[in-house]
């Protein structure tokens, strides 16, 4: 099969998601951009573009197996229909086409804090990731980090075991060179690995650890990442937190309600928007959030998005917007 396509009309005011991410994933292509998946053991070339009309245009096609080099490469097979329109599917989620921000817009639309918020930007999608594994692995790799830091380590974590596929050439002020589009590292591909291997691209012992047991839950499907009841399984490795399942909650399942409690932006928003001349607890974000259920989550993405401008608080002058990227990340 060569490809297929489909063009998405947003259920909500909706605009393409900028390129961002320090992993380097999505590679910038037209008016669009594309990446590489891996669907049931296949290799996917999914890409997203406008359409006009206000539709947005998703595409799959295979990528040859044989031309897809990495560990595990050799046991990659030829993607047929329903691994491509599964591909879309992940795209569709990573992009929050088909969120409908209406229930939330009739409930917090008057609010005099989100209201602003959601109403200015709501064309925009919190960042979402296409598989849920993929949404675990960073949110470990960026705990109690900066995301500078962090974004290293997994370029060095998919330059070691992600899969990667050339396509073509790019010419900069330096000359030619490869493009080429990589994957996240397998769960089975970190399972294998030693804890040696990991702290060698950035990770401290005890999260290359971490990283492994939870690799290993995924791996031999002791737990399932779409289902909530096994997050007790992630709980009881150390190292893995509230803020670790509330990203893979908010990020790899779409679940509009789990918000990022231990998150530092957040903790600097509420302590500056409560008045406490100090950052927030943990406790006092989720209770600050409660109003917004069932919708907690997305209410704290779009806050955070939404302060633009430094913060004047008592002993708190950083920027604490989502798009400033050099805040830590709690476990």
């Amino acid at each position: 099969m060569d490809s297929i396509e489909v063009e998405v009309r947003p259920r909500s005011p909706f605009q393409l998601p900028r390129l961002t991410g320090g992993d380097r994933l999505i590679r910038k292509a037209g008016a669009g951009f594309e990446r590489l998946l891996v669907v049931d053991g296949t290799p996917v070339l999914a890409r997203v573009r406008a359409a006009g009309g206000g539709h947005v245009r998703f595409s799959a096609e295979p990528a040859k197996p044989e031309a897809v080099t990495g560990p595990g490469s050799g046991q990659l097979e030829g993607a047929g229909e329903d691994q491509l329109a599964d591909a879309i599917g992940r795209m569709r989620f990573a992009t929050g086409i088909d969120l409908d921000l209406e229930p939330m817009r009739d409930l917090f639309g008057d609010d005099p804090l989100l209201g602003p918020a959601i109403n200015r930007m709501v064309p925009g999608r919190p960042h979402r990731r296409p598989e849920a594994w993929e949404a675990l692995l960073w949110a470990i790799t960026e705990q109690l980090i900066e995301y500078r830091r962090a974004a290293q380590i997994q370029r060095r974590m998919i330059r070691k075991w992600g899969l990667r596929l050339e396509v073509g050439t790019r010419r900069s002020h330096r000359g030619e060179y490869d493009d080429v589009l990589a994957t996240v590292p397998s769960p089975a591909a970190i399972a294998g690995a030693a804890p040696a291997e990991l702290e060698g691209c950035g990770l401290s012992a005890r999260r290359a650890i971490a990283t492994i047991k939870a690799a290993r839950e995924v791996a031999t499907g002791r737990c399932d990442l779409m289902s909530g009841s096994d997050d007790r399984r992630l709980l009881a490795i150390p190292e893995i937190g509230p803020w670790t399942i509330a990203c893979l909650g908010l990020r790899g399942r779409g679940d509009p309600d789990a918000v990022l409690a231990g998150d530092l932006g957040q903790v600097k928003l509420v302590g500056y928007l409560e008045g406490l001349g100090r950052n927030a607890e943990v406790e006092e974000v989720e209770a600050f959030y409660e109003r917004y259920a069932p919708w907690r989550g997305l209410a704290g993405e779009y806050l955070l998005s939404a302060q633009g401008a430094p913060l004047h608080g008592p002993g708190n002058t950083a920027r604490i917007r989502r798009g400033h990227r050099g805040l830590p990340r709690a476990a």
